[in-house]
């Protein structure tokens, strides 16, 4: 013989999907939710994606802007003065006296000091 406690736990499984049905979530407060999130996208984009850009930006131009002349430093340490340019991705570099290496432009980090301009 069930107990008194017992009756109410056999009713609670019809009672919670009646509340369930009627209860509905209005929709400005599922609007509200999302004001988060839209919030942390916005910050972030100002403090990180927006920044970033303007800095690969800069450094595409500097790598456009390489002339013969200029003392570069390559992602990977090594310092040189730029001995030809062409078109191509490839830029000559002489890193010693009479000792000359091909740098792929992007691989340029930095340009220390601007050469002369090229006489025309």
């Amino acid at each position: 013989m069930p107990g008194p406690g017992a009756r109410h736990v056999m009713e609670l499984p019809l009672i919670t999907p009646a509340y369930a049905q009627a209860a509905g979530v209005p929709a400005t407060e599922t609007l509200i939710q999302f004001v988060p999130f839209v919030l942390i996208f916005v910050i972030m984009w100002f403090l990180i994606i927006r920044p970033q850009q303007r800095r690969a930006r800069e450094h595409q131009n500097m790598i456009k802007a390489v002339r013969r002349g200029d003392t570069v430093v390559s992602s990977g340490g090594i310092v040189g003065r730029v001995t030809k340019v062409t078109d191509d991705p490839e830029i000559e570099v002489e890193i010693a006296e009479g000792v000359r290496v091909k740098l792929i432009r992007t691989m340029i980090s930095e340009v220390r000091t601007k050469g002369e301009p090229v006489k025309s």
